[in-house]
Order: C-alpha cells, then sequence, then structure tokens
C-alpha cells in the first residue's frame, strides 16, 4: 500500500463488495426493522390517539364550596296553587293564595381512577416519553370521561326491578334455529350497564359490541389500588323469569319482547338456548329482538344473581337518572313496541318535522312554558332525523350559501341537520351527538329557564367539595403511584325541565 492509502483502501473496499463472502451476507438487512445492526427510526413521544368527549362536563358550571354529607334546596313551584280567582266584590278582600313547596337533596360522592408507573418502566422510557406525566394525563383524562357518564346516566336512586318477563312467538321460517324448546330471558340495562357492554370509544378506539366476549354486568366487586374491595351495583336490572316456546324444523326464529315502563331502561341483553343454559345472544337498544341463530356469546345468564343491580352506591344521580326518577316532571315518551328486532322509529311529520319532536315541545310549553335549549342525540338518530326531515318536505326549506365571487359554485353531497325550529316558542335548538347517549334514545335538556325571578343562575351544575386534585403517593414499592379524585354532586333545580324519548327504533 503506497502514500495514498484512502484512495487504495476504498478501491479495495469496492473489490470485496463486487466480490460477496461470509462476512458481507452477515451484515445484510434484516427481514424486520429491529433485528441486526440498524438504526431504528422510532419517533418520539408516543402518538396520544385517543378521544377525550365530555360535552357537558364541560358545558355545565362548577361551583365550590360544598360541605356536609349533602346538597340541600328548596323550590317553589306554583304559587297559586289551587288557582283562586283574582275577581273580588265590593268592599271584601280578596282570596287567599297557597304555594307548592318542593325539597330536594344529593348526597357528595367522591369519585377518581388510579395508575402507577414502575422504576424499571420509567428507566426503559428515557430519552422517549416521560411516563410519570403520561400516568398523571391519562388519569385525569380517563376521570374526566367517567365523570361525563355520571352526570349522564349515574344512578343512587331509580332501581330498574325485574325485568319483565319475555313474551315469545315462534315461526318456521327466518332464521337458522333448530328445532326444539328454546328458553328465552331478558335484562333490562340503565346506562352505565349499556356502554359497558357495547364500548363507548370514549378514551379509546377500535370498540364494538363483541358478543362472544361482551358480560352483563350485574354486581361488581372492584379490588382497589390500596387493596380494599368495593361491591356496587353494575346498572342492570334483575333477570326476567324464563320464558320458553317450542320451534320445529330447521329454519325457526323467535320473535322476542318485554315490557317498556320508561323507567330507566335504555336497552336490553337476550339470553336464549336450553333452559338452564341460556347464553348472551344479543343486546338491543329497544325492548324487543328477532332471534334468528343460536346465541354465541359465552356468558350464561345463570351467572347473574337473582338481584337488581341498577343502582350503585358509590354514583350520584345523573340527568337520565333524575328525569326518568318518579314525581321529576320530565317529560318521558316510551315508542311503542312495534315489530320484533325493528321497533317504532320517528316519524316525520310531513312538514320538515319529526311528529315526537312536536309533541315534545308542546308538552314543554303547556306544561311549564319554556323550550329545551339541546337535543342530545345518538350518531344512529342523527341520521334517522336527517332522512326524515329532509326526505319528507323538508328539501325545499333548505339554504344554500354561495359566495358571488367564486367561478363555479358546487353543492356538496350529504346533508345534516344540525339545528330543530321549536315552532311553539321560535326558537332554533342545536342537534348534538352525545358520545354516551345509545341510540334508541333521544335527550332534551334545558341550560337556561324563562322565568324572571327564577333566582337560578344555572338549571344544573357540579357543586364540588373539592375539584380535581392529584395525588403521588408515598413509596412503598418500587413503583411510583398517581391518583386524580374529585369529590361533588351533580344538581339540577328543574328536572321538569328535561325530556327523553327512548325505545326508538332503527329507522
Amino acid at each position: 500500500m503506497g502514500a495514498n492509502t484512502t484512495a487504495e483502501t476504498l478501491a479495495l473496499l469496492k473489490v470485496a463488495q463486487s466480490q460477496p463472502d461470509d462476512i458481507i451476507k452477515t451484515f445484510s438487512a434484516q427481514a424486520w426493522a429491529t433485528a441486526g445492526l440498524q438504526a431504528y427510526n422510532l419517533e418520539a413521544p408516543s402518538l396520544k390517539l385517543w378521544p377525550v368527549l365530555t360535552p357537558l362536563r364541560n358545558s355545565i358550571a362548577r361551583i365550590g364550596g360544598g360541605f356536609g354529607a349533602q346538597a340541600n334546596w328548596k323550590a317553589i313551584t306554583n304559587i297559586n296553587a289551587g288557582n283562586t280567582r283574582a275577581g273580588i266584590a265590593e268592599g271584601k278582600r280578596g282570596g287567599t293564595i297557597t304555594h307548592t313547596l318542593s325539597e330536594y337533596f344529593a348526597a357528595f360522592r367522591g369519585y377518581g381512577l388510579e395508575n402507577s408507573v414502575t422504576f424499571e418502566a420509567q428507566y426503559a422510557g428515557k430519552g422517549y416519553e416521560d411516563l410519570k406525566a403520561l400516568a398523571t394525563l391519562q388519569t385525569l383524562q380517563a376521570t374526566m370521561i367517567q365523570e361525563e357518564r355520571l352526570i349522564l346516566g349515574g344512578n343512587t336512586s331509580v332501581a330498574l326491578g325485574t325485568t319483565p318477563t319475555p313474551s315469545l312467538v315462534g315461526s318456521g321460517s327466518g332464521g337458522t334455529l333448530a328445532a326444539g324448546t328454546w328458553s328465552v330471558i331478558a335484562v333490562a340495562l340503565s346506562l352505565q350497564a349499556y356502554l359497558d357492554v357495547v364500548g363507548v370509544n370514549n378514551g379509546a378506539i377500535g370498540q364494538s359490541l363483541a358478543i362472544a366476549s361482551a358480560t352483563v354486568p350485574g354486581q361488581i366487586t372492584r379490588t382497589n389500588a390500596d387493596g380494599t374491595i368495593d361491591t356496587f351495583g353494575g346498572g342492570s336490572a334483575q333477570k326476567s323469569a324464563a320464558a320458553t316456546v317450542v320451534t320445529t324444523g330447521s329454519t325457526s326464529s323467535i320473535a322476542a319482547t318485554v315490557a317498556n315502563s320508561g323507567n330507566g331502561a335504555v336497552g336490553y341483553a337476550w339470553f336464549w338456548g336450553a333452559a338452564g343454559s341460556e347464553a348472551l345472544g344479543a343486546i338491543t337498544s329497544i325492548n324487543s329482538v328477532s332471534i334468528t341463530a343460536a346465541a354465541t356469546g359465552t356468558q350464561l345468564a345463570s351467572s347473574l344473581t337473582a338481584t337488581d343491580s341498577s343502582k350503585s352506591a358509590l354514583d350520584f344521580d345523573g340527568l337520565l337518572t333524575q328525569a326518568f326518577k318518579s314525581g321529576s316532571g320530565a317529560y318521558i315518551a316510551v315508542q311503542a313496541t312495534g315489530t320484533a328486532g325493528t321497533g317504532t322509529p320517528l316519524t316525520s311529520d310531513g312538514a320538515g318535522g319529526i311528529e315526537e319532536f312536536e309533541t315534545a315541545f308542546v308538552n314543554f310549553y303547556n306544561k311549564y312554558r319554556l323550550s329545551p335549549t339541546v337535543i342530545y342525540v345518538s350518531s344512529q338518530e342523527l341520521i334517522n332525523i336527517t332522512k326524515k326531515v329532509i326526505g319528507n318536505g323538508g328539501a325545499p326549506l333548505l339554504k344554500i350559501n354561495a359566495n358571488i365571487n367564486a367561478q363555479t359554485n358546487g353543492i356538496a353531497a350529504g346533508v345534516v341537520i344540525g339545528s330543530y325550529w321549536n315552532k311553539v316558542v321560535g326558537r332554533e335548538i342545536p342537534l348534538v351527538v352525545h358520545p354516551n347517549l345509545p341510540a334508541g334514545t333521544v335527550f332534551f335538556y334545558t341550560a337556561e329557564l324563562p322565568y324572571a325571578v327564577a333566582n337560578v343562575t344555572a338549571v344544573a351544575r357540579m357543586l364540588m367539595r373539592q375539584d380535581y386534585y392529584s395525588l403521588e403517593w408515598p413509596l412503598k414499592t418500587r413503583k411510583y403511584e398517581y391518583g386524580v379524585y374529585a369529590d361533588g354532586v351533580l344538581q339540577h333545580y328543574a328536572p321538569f325541565s328535561m325530556g327523553i324519548i327512548t325505545n326508538i327504533g332503527n329507522g
């Protein structure tokens, strides 16, 4: 090798590369990204791909200063209970009026979640992710999501009771059921139980109902971070008695229905099979199901104890529960059962509106002289409402905005109903998709009252003994432990201003 060693070395490398040997093969590219002597092109930090959707929590006022065991308030709802006439005779005094007074209370509840990071996980994440900060963020957001569920559907006082016994009608066609005696059991579900079964996609992505692995919660026993145990109702009613029907042939089906009294159920779980071995086969948001095949779930109805598990002593009453509660005065409408498995959908009024909405608005005004300010719906109901409004007299009422400076103006395909006009009071009401509202349920919410001397600055509020706070617990193992907590209660001063249409068929 001469004086120009660099040039000569490069020349030798070129010769070696043109004649592969065992050494070159050893350092060849690997079949997967993290093997061999190669750089790992990993973006840092991790991507945060989970939704945090809490529209009610974001909009409802939060007030500090709560104390004691419960919030208490009184409301005068009638200033002339006997409707005493005002006319008087000469020289005489007027009639005496009396008022109606209602008393309310709501117990404070603590709520929160915990998370942890092991020492080893923290070591491994150095330079890539601050795992301790991430643990606190996730716990805070998860707590907010659970609080949203509580605000909408928490239930500490309304018992669903025992689910009515199903009524069954067998058919020799329409399915693949074998000949035999089939036993069917139904379980009514409140919001908390319904969301657990079907998956909520809030704080997560990609969840959907998977009957094969779904589980209807009965009484829940939870081991907490400190080793203590809590037992509470998971949100399901007591299961019904079993009903049976005989089918013949190999193409049979069964139409199953239960009575829906509007007592708080937003869905139903259905179990069927041989008597004593009824397995979970369907979850519906209406009070019926069309059974066309053998159940594919693994949960058996026998796993649910014969107790009503609809209430939880760890919840406060959410908006739906306060509306469903007896004596609330809220507008509750239950769609007719209709055809099993199909139900009764909302009805177009033929004039760009929905009959059931018009009926509700008349009720709100005639009884309380008010109008809802928001209509919360599921994605299913928004699509169905849009179809009915646009397809039955609503199309000529569409407004198209055109830019006069544009060379061309096009119309985008697809139209959605973003608000609904209350004809009774002349008010436009937004339609808002709520992430936790089940298909088959529409919720009318009123954020303001048209009463000049109401002394109510917020119709609903979260009264907090202690708002969100974070704890990093003392070390007891080689693990950092975090908790995010809050303590408060949902107060709704005018439950009569809410409304619910439930048991709505998809169509």
